[in-house]
């Protein structure tokens, strides 16, 4: 899909944006209003290679994506109408370069009990970065190798953990990601 064809679709106002990882820290854009936020019927999981972010192409990385089935606490982030084509056009470039994701309107829960469509990344499980089955030990190898464009791919995973936290969130899976790959990662610099 091209950015001209989403803006087509998207509906006239302000746009809600739904953060589930990078965005929730690193947003790319100043919001007039963000809350913490529930999106239903999927969650988050470590499942796309990053060849660029957080990795290269000869050593990737490993980052979030939004897969269907469970729940996801993240951040939404409100963008008032007036730059919603602007903050839209550089989320494109941010997350859509290589279409691993697919932009989906999501209901979301934030406050006690408002719901909002928030748009939201999720991921395109037919690309070719989408990693379907890896054991714990494999994502904390990619994790612990990967160094992109924005970074170590452990710091990405570290800053997540660390402002779910914040929201009150906690999530054991992807702390043991982070801690498993630190300790890959701490035994290379040793050697």
């Amino acid at each position: 899909m091209e950015i001209a064809q989403f803006l087509e679709g998207l509906p006239r106002g302000d746009l809600w944006i739904f953060g589930y990882g990078s965005l929730m820290w690193s947003p790319g854009f100043r919001a007039s209003q963000k809350s913490a936020a529930l999106a239903r019927g999927y969650h988050r999981a470590m499942c796309i290679l990053s060849h660029r972010y957080r990795g290269t192409p000869r050593k990737p990385g490993l980052v979030m994506g939004l897969c269907r089935g469970g729940s996801c606490w993240g951040i939404a982030f409100r963008v008032p109408a007036a730059r919603v084509r602007r903050v839209m056009r550089a989320m494109w470039k941010r997350e859509m370069l290589n279409n691993v994701y697919v932009p989906t309107m999501l209901q979301v829960t934030v406050g006690p009990k408002q719901r909002i469509r928030a748009l939201a990344f999720v991921a395109d499980a037919t690309h070719r970065q989408f990693v379907r089955e890896l054991d714990l030990h494999g994502r904390a190898r990619l994790v612990a190798q990967g160094i992109g464009e924005r970074g170590r791919c452990v710091d990405y995973i570290r800053n997540t953990l660390e402002h779910m936290l914040a929201l009150g969130v906690n999530d054991p899976h992807l702390a043991r990601i982070l801690d498993a790959a630190a300790g890959l990662a701490a035994g290379r610099q040793d050697q």
